[in-house]
């Protein structure tokens, strides 16, 4: 670590002199205006106009990749923040694997759309504004989602209604497009700290405890759509239970969205009194699951494994919302409140 000694200029002005080395290698030259950013902590970050200006465009080049991983790629440069996503090759034109892979990952992902095709090249373009999203929303609108879905596909078992499973099931691609676009937001706001504000957050560090919530966020929905994909596929959509069972499968929902929801709010709000809130109802429904299964009559296997499964995932999404709850006390407590003072 260099230190530098401050000097005054002026009456009230105090000036430090940029290191040589940073300065050529960021192309700082004098008369050049620089960001400053206050952090944390007494943290002064000094920006070159550089930073403020995104890694616009990438070219992929689709002769050494086969078309799984050309659509992996794309998602890839996509999470990175690319604005401009270039498909090439230099052998003639790009096959029909290529070009379909392009059009899959295109649907898969919030705001993408071709702008120009050729039969060598294929130009995407990224058309979102990270200053159109806060990382809170997002993460509010990814529970939201997951929640819908579990509610559908636990009332369609309750039903034996297929249309509402299947509803479930066509939801799961709005949420993976919402965790993806989380992701591209979270590391375009860590590699250029002017849009850390941008997204809602005063500084970078609450970055990597966004990353793990929303992670547990998308596990959520895949959870979700576990259950959904059960009520498709059981004998009349539904569980072989009796009504008191399905009634404490559906209490044991109302509890599961209950802590969830509670959990997210408490990682946005920095609610530290909520997530211990959290882990009480937690330790409520720690046994929900064993409780359930113990109190069934006799059934074939395969009817107590379908229901079993239901149980399991939504014991798992209780454990997710706990992990969430979690990161949301390291965040609230990174702040002075009234259960800490920060010295």
């Amino acid at each position: 670590m260099e230190t530098r000694k401050v000097q005054r200029l002026g009456p009230s002005t105090l000036a430090m002199t940029l290191p040589a080395e940073w300065a050529k290698e960021q192309n700082v030259e004098k008369g050049d205006e620089v960001s400053l950013r206050m952090g944390g902590k007494g943290t002064l970050t000094v920006l070159p106009e550089s930073a403020s200006t995104e890694d616009a465009e990438a070219t992929l080049h689709a002769d050494n990749l086969d078309a799984d991983a050309l659509e992996r790629a794309i998602l890839a440069q996509y999470v990175l923040g690319r604005r401009v996503i270039n498909i090439t090759t230099e052998d003639g034109a790009l096959g029909s694997d290529h070009i379909n892979a392009v059009y899959k990952a295109e649907t898969q992902l919030m705001g993408l759309g071709v702008i120009e095709e050729t039969p060598e090249n294929i130009a995407i373009r990224c058309s979102v504004d990270p200053e159109d999203f806060t990382l809170d929303n997002l993460l509010e609108r990814l529970e939201n989602t997951g929640s819908t879905m579990r509610g559908e596909a636990v009332k369609a078992l309750a039903h034996g209604n297929a249309d509402l499973a299947q509803r479930a099931l066509n939801r799961e691609r709005q949420a993976n497009k919402i965790f993806v676009l989380l992701l591209r937001l979270i590391f375009t706001a860590y590699q250029n700290p002017n849009l850390a504000r941008a997204v809602g957050l005063d500084s970078g560090f609450p970055l990597i405890g966004y990353r793990s919530i929303a992670k547990n966020l998308e596990l959520i929905a895949d959870n979700a759509e576990d259950i959904a994909e059960i009520a498709m596929e059981a004998e009349g959509n539904t569980l072989d239970v009796d009504d008191a069972t399905m009634r404490r499968i559906r209490d044991f929902t109302d509890q599961v969205d209950q802590i969830t929801a509670m959990a997210v709010e408490a990682a946005v709000k920095r609610d530290y009194a909520l997530t211990i809130e959290v882990k009480y109802l937690f330790r409520e429904l720690k046994d929900r699951e064993n409780d359930i299964l113990t109190d069934l009559p006799e059934m074939s296997n395969a009817q107590l494994l379908q229901v079993r499964e239901v149980l399991v995932s939504l014991q798992e999404t209780a454990q997710y919302a706990m992990r969430i709850a979690e990161v949301a006390a390291n965040l609230a407590l990174n702040e002075e409140n009234e259960f800490v003072t920060i010295e």
